[in-house]
């Protein structure tokens, strides 16, 4: 059985742990709140090129002059996976759920006979697979630490490191993964193709599909045009998904934490009180027994 005094530094442990961890919720809380704003303001834009980028790509399909981009190489045996997570830790499931996602794509693709090379985004997923995947990864990392609020800028680095690398023929497919932003509580890991272009083909039926559009100087080149530029805004929308999937994983997993702190130190302090009142009812017991035997 512990003694008082190491029950009592256990106690005096959780509680600086508690502190701790409300402190990162709250700050989370607050950084949250501007990710999910940013990353909600993004969207329209990111759906908007895509359906009209869609309507292009429809128009052009099969044609001889399409874009590589969305026409590829021919070929899909060589796939590039561009993994994103965060930077730091303590943020619940978070980073594990897109590493599994992407794990699961890259084992799959290997069962296929196909050639996988990871890319990372964030230290953490790295860490990750350096120990589950060490043979597709490389040294392609994108180091976002120093980064205090995303830009366009960021992904825009990324998007042209993976252009051109695609214009020098080093894989046929490249896929992103991170983590959709639906609440606090709700982040879905995602898997996004971005070369070659993908588009859904229900997209467009409605009013906008039905609106004549004459474009100059022609749909191919406008087309080769917003191309490099989707994908740079498919990667910055990414980015800003995870951020905002990030503070709300973490703002979770320290509210828990917070909570699991309070309950074990109701029941170390119970703990104490039993130990504190058998050591005094046993002195009592040694004085009462002395003062009868003399």
């Amino acid at each position: 059985m512990p003694s008082l005094k190491d029950l009592k530094n256990r106690i005096n442990s959780v509680k600086s742990t508690r502190k701790i961890t409300k402190a990162m919720q709250m700050v989370a809380a607050a950084k949250l709140r501007r990710a999910q704003e940013a990353a909600e303001a993004a969207r329209p834009y990111a759906e908007r090129m895509e359906t009209v980028v869609g309507g292009l790509a429809r128009a052009v399909q099969g044609s001889e002059s399409a874009p590589k981009l969305l026409a590829g190489t021919g070929s899909d045996q060589r796939h590039l996976l561009v993994v994103m997570t965060a930077e730091r830790g303590l943020c619940g499931g978070f980073n594990t759920s897109i590493v599994k996602l992407a794990r699961q794509h890259a084992e799959r693709l290997k069962g296929e006979g196909k050639s996988v090379h990871i890319m990372t985004v964030g230290r953490k997923g790295r860490d990750q697979l350096k120990r589950f995947q060490p043979d597709t990864l490389g040294d392609d990392h994108v180091d976002l630490s120093g980064v205090k609020r995303l830009g366009y800028d960021d992904a825009l680095g990324i998007a042209q490191g993976i252009l051109g690398r695609f214009d020098e023929g080093e894989f046929d497919v490249a896929t992103i993964f991170y983590a959709r932003f639906k609440s606090v509580i709700a982040q879905e890991p995602t898997a996004q193709q971005v070369i070659p272009a993908q588009f859904d083909e229900s997209e467009g039926e409605g009013e906008g599909a039905r609106t004549l559009t004459d474009y100059e100087p022609s749909e191919e080149a406008v087309l080769a045009d917003l191309l490099p530029r989707s994908v740079a805004t498919q990667i910055f929308t990414a980015l800003l998904e995870n951020a905002a999937s990030e503070q709300g994983a973490r703002m979770s997993a320290m509210d828990n934490a917070t909570r699991n702190a309070g309950e074990m130190i109701d029941d170390l302090t119970l703990e104490y009180n039993r130990t504190r009142q058998a050591a005094i009812t046993t002195e009592l017991i040694e004085i009462i027994s002395g003062a009868e035997a003399l």
